[in-house]
């Protein structure tokens, strides 16, 4: 499926497939039905809630792919941009097609600058939840969880296209290199 390029941020080619307004949409509902039966809050503020919550989350998606872009540029084999929409509701970065063969560690260190920007951001989310009010509370606690769990702690659960797969699989390749050498 090709992206739609909607321009550049910070030197990266930013693109959307089709596919990402459709999980924009589902997102949106189910954050409004979440927000309406399961926090029972009225109907009209679960719609804007759920809305927020939605811009939220790829807000992060964005903040997590400029992390991985800000610790491979630190590599010295830098991103060249994101493309919104993969799975629906998830973004995937992009590195040149003529890169040479890295090494796994430089492939780790990358893999680990969207987490790491992530947890930093659960971080100041659980200082600044106690500031949040009736049930924007709720919308607090899910911008801390979804950092904490989607973006943060997916290193742990290798799935292979995630990041925790990433590292997986060039940890492999460190220890098989080891036991070669």
């Amino acid at each position: 499926m090709k992206s739609i390029h909607i321009g550049r941020l910070f030197g990266l080619q930013i693109g959307i497939l089709p596919l990402a307004f459709a999980g924009a949409l589902i997102l949106w509902i189910g954050f409004t039905a979440i927000a309406r039966f399961g926090f029972d809050i009225p109907f009209s503020q679960a719609i804007l809630m759920g809305f927020i919550a939605t811009l939220l989350h790829w807000t992060f998606e964005l903040i997590h792919g400029l992390g991985h872009s800000y610790a491979a540029k630190r590599t010295g084999y830098p991103m060249i941009g994101i493309t919104f929409g993969t799975l629906a509701i998830f973004a995937l970065t992009h590195y040149p097609k003529d890169e040479p063969d890295l090494p796994p560690s430089i492939h780790i260190r990358r893999a680990l600058g969207g987490p790491i920007i992530n947890g930093l951001l659960s971080i100041i989310f659980y200082l600044l939840l106690p500031l949040w009010r009736g049930n924007w509370f709720w919308l607090g606690m899910f911008a801390l969880l979804e950092n904490i769990f989607v973006y943060t702690l997916q290193i742990f659960l290798p799935l292979g296209f995630n990041d925790g797969g990433t590292i997986l699989k060039n940890l492999r390749k460190m220890y098989s290199q080891k036991d070669v050498a």
